[in-house]
C-alpha cells in the first residue's frame, strides 16, 4: 500500500514538472523573441511589408501566411475585424510563408495586384475560391488565373507584366528566411509585437493582442 502511494505521489509529480516545465519554456520562448523584436525589428517588418494601419501604432501584428492555407483563410476574417475593431492602435504587417506547392506563383499574383492597389480584393478573392484552384496540397497556376480573369478585377495584362519582376522572387526569399529566423514551421503564425502565438485560436490571439494594447 506504501508502495502505491509512493508511486502515485512520484507520478503526479512528474505530471506537474511537465506543466511547470512547459510553461517556463513558452515563457522563455516569448522573452527570446521579444528580445529578438528590439534588437532586429526587420525581422518582423521589411521595408516592402504590406502594412495596413498606422505606422507608429502601439501593436504591431506580424501574420505569416500562404494564399494557399485553408487555415490562413479561416481565420482572415477574425484578424480583418480584430485590425478594424482597434484601427487606431493595431498595425498589420502581412509576410509570406508559401509552403504549398506552387504558391509562389500566388504571391506574385498578389504582389502584382498590389501595384494596382487592389491587394486586398485579389486576396479576398484567391481565399473565397481556394476550393477550386487547389489540387491537394498543390496550386494549379492556370485555374487560379483562370478564376481572376473571370472576376475583372485586376488589369490581367499589366498583372502578367509585373509577374516578371525578379523583386518578387527576392520578397519571397527573404520572407522565408524571416519566417526560418522565427522558427514559422506553418501557416498562419502569429506576432504581436515580437511575442509569438503559442497556440492558434482566435481568443488567444484576441487575448495576447489586448494584453498589449
Amino acid at each position: 500500500m506504501q508502495n502505491k502511494k509512493t508511486v502515485l505521489i512520484v507520478i503526479v509529480a512528474l505530471i506537474g514538472l511537465f506543466f511547470v516545465g512547459g510553461y517556463f519554456y513558452k515563457q522563455n520562448k516569448a522573452s527570446e523573441f521579444g528580445k529578438v523584436a528590439s534588437e532586429k525589428a526587420e525581422v518582423f517588418q521589411r521595408d516592402y511589408s504590406l502594412v495596413i494601419g498606422p505606422k507608429d501604432a502601439k501593436v504591431q501584428l506580424v501574420e505569416f501566411f500562404d494564399p494557399a492555407c485553408g487555415t490562413c483563410a479561416y481565420y482572415y476574417p477574425f484578424v480583418k475585424d480584430i485590425v478594424k475593431k482597434h484601427k487606431d492602435d493595431i498595425k498589420l504587417v502581412l509576410r509570406y510563408a508559401p509552403f504549398h506547392a506552387n504558391s509562389n506563383y500566388t504571391v506574385k499574383m498578389l504582389e502584382g495586384a498590389r501595384v494596382q492597389n487592389l491587394f486586398k480584393e485579389t486576396l479576398e478573392l484567391m481565399f473565397a475560391t481556394q476550393n477550386q484552384w487547389l489540387d491537394g496540397h498543390s496550386v494549379d497556376p492556370r485555374k487560379l488565373w483562370i478564376i481572376l480573369e473571370k472576376s475583372n478585377i485586376l488589369d490581367m495584362k499589366k498583372l502578367s507584366k509585373s509577374m516578371d519582376n525578379i523583386m518578387y522572387d527576392k520578397i519571397i526569399e527573404q520572407d522565408l528566411d524571416d519566417a526560418r529566423v522565427l522558427n514559422v514551421r506553418g501557416t498562419p503564425s502569429f506576432f504581436v509585437n515580437g511575442i509569438p502565438l503559442q497556440d492558434l485560436t482566435g481568443e488567444n490571439l484576441q487575448k495576447l493582442i489586448e494584453s498589449q494594447l
